[in-house]
This record gives C-alpha cells, sequence and structure tokens, in this order.
C-alpha cells in the first residue's frame, strides 16, 4: 500500500486521526500537546494517533494529503480539521465540542 493509500485508510477508518510529533502519552513538540490536552479535555477517547517522526514517509505524505504545511493535523470523521491554532480557536468557541459529538 503506498503512503497516500495508507493514510487515507487511517483517516477514514478511525473517527478521530492525529498526526502528531511523538504520542498523546509523550508529545515532542508544544503542538502537539497542545492538540492532545484538547481532546482529552473534550473527553475523546480511542484516540488514533500517528507519530510522524517515525516514518519520513508518512510525515511527508499526511502533508501532501491535506495539503497543509505542518503538523500536528487532526481529521475527524474522515475530514480535515486543521493543526494546533485552529483545534484551539475552535475549542474555545464550542465548534470542536460539536464536530466531536456529531
Amino acid at each position: 500500500m503506498d503512503v497516500q493509500a495508507l493514510i487515507k485508510e487511517q483517516v477514514t477508518s478511525n473517527p478521530v486521526v492525529l498526526y502528531m510529533k511523538g504520542t498523546p502519552q509523550s508529545p515532542q513538540c508544544g503542538f502537539s500537546a497542545n492538540v492532545v490536552q484538547t481532546l482529552n479535555a473534550c473527553g475523546v477517547t480511542g484516540l488514533f494517533s500517528v507519530n510522524v517522526l517515525a516514518d519520513p514517509e508518512i510525515r511527508q505524505g499526511i502533508k501532501d494529503y491535506s495539503d497543509w504545511p505542518t503538523v500536528p493535523q487532526l481529521y475527524v470523521h474522515g475530514k480535515f480539521v486543521g493543526g494546533s491554532d485552529i483545534v484551539s480557536e475552535m475549542y474555545n468557541n464550542g465548534e470542536l465540542q460539536r464536530l466531536l459529538r456529531s
């Protein structure tokens, strides 16, 4: 399976997917840690996370897949939500919570 097909399978087979630096238990950058904390505050369980530092092909592949230059990247119900700043803004205005409940 090529990288783009793998990413599509991950994004569409899991309700909440986070491509991040590190793991939820041990984030390797502040932006990734922020998104994990935000998702925890929303009560997300069963988060599917991908450590982009472990695979250079995935690290570049997710940027190509979303046409978004940075990581972390959050996907909910197969759709790209955004990175750390967008997730924080959505959380602060209640939009993220509504999206996760839908």
